[in-house]
């Protein structure tokens, strides 16, 4: 959606996806406005209870099976296992995607992880196809006057569309930029001082593992240090996503920073910032 100034200001229900990297304050901002009666979509959350709940279910029995006395139990029915994700806490989906490289070191084998990277894209394709569903029973069911469409950092890699022209259709994109090299540096850094199970383009992914086998003398992924591979590749991943969310924003949207997005402190300062964007767009 495309608004002046006098439009947003004129606009009852408000819809907003926002986008970026993970960790530039878009679970921030979502988590100030549903104190403001803003409907909070999470799309990890939606992809995590819906679309990935068996698959998720299905790796844990899988790993739980190999305990003996738990075996036993699943298979008599005495117990029974059940995800518990929540929107502030994706363990579990962070876990099904996993981390490639070492079994025993806690990573994945490459034709699992691939496999496991596809059912998460699938997951968040179908999750965002849903947005205007949600849209509807957040303001007819729940009562909630605004919405706001909370995305995962991959969204710029689904290479979908028809997802782009959904969201655009429905919401407004507010994509949140970094343009500090400070404030880069520390997104960054962050990522890799707790490296967390990352997607990544099917390309990319071949490209960049050709490129980390090659440099650290190895012959398949299995002999990775999945911790290590994640710290090196997303600074690679961080930059090569930046023109995809660009061009995402630049005929879309609209784009603020992080820096701006750090001074927010209430639904106030969000709707400033949002007229502000808009204006500095015309």
């Amino acid at each position: 959606m495309k608004f002046t100034v006098d439009e947003f200001r004129a606009w009852k229900n408000r819809r907003v996806t926002l986008l970026g990297m993970s960790g530039v304050g878009k679970t921030y901002l979502s988590a100030l406005l549903r104190e403001h009666n803003w409907f909070h979509y999470s799309g990890d959350y939606r992809i995590g209870t819906r679309y990935l709940d068996e698959p998720i279910l299905d790796l844990i029995k899988q790993q739980a099976m190999q305990v003996p006395f738990l075996r036993d139990l699943l298979r008599n029915d005495w117990i029974y296992i059940k995800n518990n994700i929540k929107v502030n806490d994706l363990g579990p989906v962070l876990s099904f995607v996993g981390k490639l490289g070492n079994p025993e070191l806690g990573g994945v084998e490459l034709q699992d992880f691939v496999e496991r990277q596809a059912k998460y894209r699938e997951g968040e394709i179908a999750a965002m196809h849903d947005v205007p569903e949600f849209i509807r029973k957040a303001d007819e069911i729940y009562g909630y006057q605004n919405f706001v469409n909370d995305v995962g950092g991959s969204l710029c890699e689904l290479e979908d569309p028809a997802v782009i022209d959904l969201l655009v259709k429905h919401t407004l994109i507010l994509y949140i930029q970094v343009t500090d090299q400070e404030e880069e540096d520390k997104l960054i850094k962050r990522a890799q001082s707790d490296p967390k199970p990352l997607y990544y383009r099917p390309e990319f992914l071949k490209e960049q593992l050709s490129t980390y086998l090659k440099d650290n003398k190895l012959e398949y992924a299995a002999q990775i240090n999945p911790d290590e591979f994640t710290r090196w590749v997303f600074p690679r991943l961080f930059h090569s996503r930046i023109p995809r969310y660009e061009a995402i924003a630049k005929p879309h949207g609209y784009t603020v920073t992080s820096q701006e997005v750090s001074q927010v402190r209430d639904e106030k300062d969000f709707i400033a910032l949002l007229e502000t964007a808009i204006a500095r767009k015309k």
